[in-house]
């Protein structure tokens, strides 16, 4: 598995308005591979509306992009890496770091990541 996780195009679950808004701001990205590897790095959400945004990583020295939404605790995010297919869901923790799993369709495991607010 590559370091750099997410080469994306992010699909999300539903979200409530005021969830969305508290969401957006830049992280530090800190994760594991599906082989316990690490990866690191920076990802910005932007928001685009009152239940969408956007969100861009730059881990393992590249680049991805995507679309994400927010439901109350749960951050969630479909994404492209290549031609594979990926999901990650996060858990909002109330001092807004994200803690999540994901994992690439058709590939037995997952990788962890944690998102942290850069103050």
């Amino acid at each position: 598995m590559r370091t750099f996780m997410l080469s994306l195009a992010m699909l999300g679950l539903a979200s409530a308005p005021a969830a969305a808004q508290s969401i957006g701001g830049t992280y530090t990205v800190a994760g594991t591979n599906f082989d316990g590897s690490k990866y690191g790095g920076e990802a910005t959400i932007t928001l685009t509306s009152d239940t969408t945004c956007t969100i861009h990583w730059e881990t393992g020295g590249s680049s991805s992009d995507g679309i994400c939404m927010r439901n109350d605790n749960a951050f969630s995010a479909g994404y492209v890496m290549g031609k594979e297919i990926g999901l990650v869901v996060y858990k909002v923790d109330k001092d807004g770091s994200l803690h999540g799993l994901w994992t690439i369709a058709g590939q037995n495991g997952n990788g962890t990541e944690t998102l942290t607010p850069k103050k």
